[in-house]
């Protein structure tokens, strides 16, 4: 027992650190949702010509599977290039079906579209020329405009 004290001691620890962040959050964060106004498009002063997309691109994260993929296979390769000879055609064999896999799931990312990017989408404007007058009406509109 006296050797997983310290593993239990951690665990404890990392448990009251996680129960103290979230009180701590709960206690000192702002009690109430933001406004429209606060949580509208603002970059320096400027108003937005466009609105921004809802979200990135699919291709976007194939790409970063892609290098994450080939970022794992080389650091599994180091070892193997250091100790080649000692390992033997065990070894070949294995390295040859790690590459196999990390081949098949290149294929797989590029059968997604991963490489393709075909030609560039253009975002329209689904509203009028916006303007500061504009974007604070449409973010906080004036109570006084519902009434009428």
């Amino acid at each position: 027992m006296d050797q997983y004290l310290p593993i239990l001691l951690l665990l404890a620890l990392g448990i009251l650190f996680a129960a103290g962040s979230f009180l701590a959050s709960g206690l000192l964060g702002p009690r109430k949702k933001p406004t429209a106004a606060k949580t509208a498009p603002y970059e320096c002063g400027i108003v937005p010509s466009r609105e921004p997309p809802q979200r990135f691109p699919v291709r976007f994260y194939l790409v970063a599977m892609i290098f994450i993929i080939f970022d794992i296979e080389i650091v599994f390769l180091y070892p193997f290039a250091v100790i080649f000879r000692q390992l033997g055609a065990f070894g070949m064999v294995e390295v040859i079906a790690f590459a196999v896999v990390v081949f098949v799931a290149f294929l797989y990312l590029v059968s997604n579209g991963a490489i393709s990017w075909g030609p560039a989408k253009r975002l329209e404007g689904g509203m009028p020329e916006r303007s500061s007058d504009s974007t604070i009406a449409r973010v906080a509109p004036d109570p006084a405009d519902r009434a009428a």
